[in-house]
């Protein structure tokens, strides 16, 4: 199924999306994924990593945040998100049977891109409510990325931080709505690209028990170094990645 090399290079990138994510409080869905797609795993094989990856921690987070969460605030994002899905794996499908291994390579870039200045350049000066539209927007666009990059969480993150909840509120949030939108967008990329993602998921699945040790130790990181530093290095790592994935068919990088 896969040799020991291949797995300490999928160990190493799990790993360090694990903790930067626990470490600085984002970053995991892009680092992942744009790494595993440089390093030439196809885009499908990377999203089922990474979402196997995050189940305990999502799952945990809304154990923990449970109180803070409010079901009524969720149905509206999470069937926005849902409603996209299935046409982002529709366009993943179309990329991975017609586009080269490069230029889905520049599609990751172009996206891990446009999402990293994104995070830089939006300030919002954060209110009680916002506008019905910024919703009708962030979640549909959410998980229409979701399907075909696996990058839906930096549209769910900027509507959130528009938003003058306080943290439990704000993280509560989240985890409920990656953890609601992981089984089916797992459930679709199965049924669509069947048994050849079987090795990233079992692989996924052997290093959780790691992953949840490195979640741990990334929290006491982070308040160690302080978020914002944190923030400022894992963007600087963004840009750099993105950079590298759009120059790949120049630089001739990124085949397994």
């Amino acid at each position: 199924m896969f040799d020991l090399a291949t797995f300490a290079t999928f160990a190493f990138v799990l790993t360090l999306g694990t903790f930067i994510q626990s470490a600085s409080g984002f970053a995991a869905g892009l680092l992942i994924i744009s790494v595993l797609v440089w390093l030439g795993y196809p885009i499908p094989e990377a999203q089922i990593a990474l979402w196997i990856a995050t189940i305990p921690q999502n799952a945990w987070g809304v154990w923990s945040l449970r109180d803070a969460i409010d079901l009524r605030q969720l149905v509206w994002p999470a069937v926005g998100r849902l409603s996209l899905l299935p046409l982002g794996v529709a366009v993943l499908w179309w990329m991975d049977d017609r586009l080269p291994p490069e230029r889905i390579k520049q599609v990751i870039g172009g996206v891990m891109l446009v999402i990293t200045l994104a995070i830089i350049l939006c300030r919002f000066q954060p209110r009680s409510r916002l506008h019905p539209a910024w919703a009708w927007l962030a979640f549909p666009v959410s998980g229409f990325l979701q399907g075909l990059v696996g990058m839906g969480g930096p549209a769910m993150v900027l509507w959130v931080q528009a938003h003058d909840w306080d943290t439990r509120k704000s993280r509560g949030f989240l985890f409920s709505l990656y953890l609601i939108g992981l089984f089916p967008s797992m459930a679709m990329i199965f049924w669509t690209f069947g048994q050849r993602v079987g090795p990233s998921a079992v692989m996924a699945l052997a290093l959780i028990p790691v992953l949840l040790w490195v979640t741990v130790q990334g929290l006491k990181v982070g308040t160690w170094l302080g978020r914002e530093r944190l923030r400022r290095l894992t963007l600087a790592m963004l840009l750099f990645v993105a950079i590298v994935s759009l120059a790949a068919p120049l630089i001739g990088v990124g085949s397994r």
